[in-house]
């Protein structure tokens, strides 16, 4: 009896180069829901109700801590190396670093995920990939335990330092202590 062999699933991983030649030659537009990750095209989760009101509270109460020279990026996309163009629901910048290509490590101050049924997926896939990267601060705001999970410490294992703030609590960012976020606002 002869046994038989599956042939071996060879990937193709993608560059962000052939990334956004995808982009300019129209084979991904706007109205895609992707983002890159490790080589990797990924349909995004769509927005419920939920978190696209989470999205724009937290947007109302980041602004408002911003002082001059900050910018807030909403979804927009951040380098990880050569295979990598994740978008987090925000970035944090000096808008000096800001210089037309996307933030990378070296100037993002903070980067933020709301989580609904994204949550795994941004804990296990996406963080471990920030802090590897050197990303300095992340939070992901989980919407069903309505919490908020602050990573600090990027190493390439993983953040070293998470602490978890729940409703009555105020999150403040280590690097920008003039950033503080009540939890309460975030779940009215």
């Amino acid at each position: 009896m002869a046994l038989q062999t599956q042939p071996e699933v060879v990937r193709r991983r993608f560059s962000v180069e052939d990334y956004h030649r995808m982009v300019e030659a129209g084979i991904l537009g706007e109205k895609d829901r992707v983002e890159l990750i490790e080589g990797e095209i990924v349909e995004m989760s769509p927005s419920g109700w939920r978190h696209a009101r989470c999205v724009a509270r937290l947007n109302s109460l980041l602004s408002r801590g911003l002082g001059p020279g900050l910018l807030l990026g909403v979804q927009v996309p951040v380098k990880l190396g050569e295979f990598g163009q994740p978008e987090p629901d925000f970035v944090l910048v000096p808008e000096e670093g800001y210089d037309g290509s996307h933030p990378g490590p070296e100037h993002a101050l903070l980067l933020a995920e709301v989580s609904d049924t994204s949550l795994a997926y941004d804990r296990e896939r996406k963080l471990p990939l920030y802090a590897r990267h050197g990303y300095r601060e992340a939070w992901i705001v989980d919407l069903q335990a309505e919490v908020v999970e602050r990573y600090t410490g990027p190493s390439e294992s993983g953040y070293r330092f998470v602490r978890r703030f729940g409703r009555g609590e105020v999150v403040e960012s280590e690097p920008l202590p003039g950033i503080v976020v009540a939890v309460d606002g975030l779940f009215r």
